[in-house]
């Protein structure tokens, strides 16, 4: 498990596994499921800064920004308004 000092940016390969544990844990929500409570407990500890250079184009496109903006707010993760996440733009 990727863990990171408050203030301390994270490697490469720290971002990498972050990514992949978040894919791991949230599989289910790209089914259509909802967010299991280790899908919640990733959401709310991963960095914007690990997640949302991988949203590229492509991917943003595929993501209902409402869908996306439900399932952080009932995990407990807030979301900036204004907040560009990779190509992802939250009103």
């Amino acid at each position: 498990m990727a863990r990171v000092v408050e203030g301390e940016e994270l490697s490469p390969s720290q971002c990498k596994q972050e990514r992949q544990l978040g894919i791991n844990s949230c599989k289910a929500v790209v089914f259509g499921q909802p967010a299991s409570p280790a899908c919640c407990q990733r959401i709310r500890v991963s960095h914007w800064e690990s997640v949302c250079p991988a949203v590229n184009p492509k991917l943003a496109a595929l993501i209902d920004i409402n869908k996306a903006i439900k399932i952080l707010q009932t995990c407990g993760r807030k979301v900036p308004h204004h907040f560009k996440c990779g190509s992802l733009y939250f009103p």
